[in-house]
């Protein structure tokens, strides 16, 4: 059965799994970047990896793991984050871990390439109806709706 023809609660609780998932790695990610040197930090450390405006990369890199990480549990702000989220992990793909081959074992690109592929399908496929997203689309038709009446 193709998953489109799934019901939808199960379609619902597969994104809801999906969104927690991702959402806890990215927390995972910020907090450790937070932790480890903060902004100042971590901009040293995407210094030496080449990566250009380090500071700027740092605190949207921050920003979007922490804060958007939380947003994507939630879902809240589900697409940007997630596209931001994916952004972040070409980045590290690009400067971080693309020349250690593949597999995360030897550093290389193997769960960059799949937490960005995992962002852009929750992009796409959106938060599902267990999110913020959904309650705040809810009430704006509701609204509209009292509005035409």
């Amino acid at each position: 059965m193709p998953l489109s023809h799934r019901p939808a609660p199960l379609h619902d609780l597969a994104l809801l799994a999906l969104r927690v998932g991702l959402g806890v790695v990215m927390v995972a990610h910020g907090w450790q970047k937070w932790t480890g040197g903060g902004i100042d930090g971590t901009a040293q450390g995407f210094e030496g990896n080449g990566i250009p405006l380090a500071t700027v990369a740092a605190t949207f890199a921050i920003a979007v793991e922490l804060v958007g990480g939380v947003a994507i549990i939630v879902g809240a702000l589900t697409p940007l984050f997630a596209v931001g989220f994916a952004a972040t992990m070409v980045g590290a793909m690009v400067f971080v871990h693309g020349g250690s081959g593949f597999y995360a074992a030897t550093g290389g690109y193997e769960l960059v390439l799949l937490l960005g592929i995992v962002a852009l399908v929750v992009a796409a496929a959106g938060p599902g109806r267990f999110s913020v997203d959904h309650l705040l689309g809810r009430k704006r038709s509701r609204s509209r709706d009292a509005v035409a009446a």
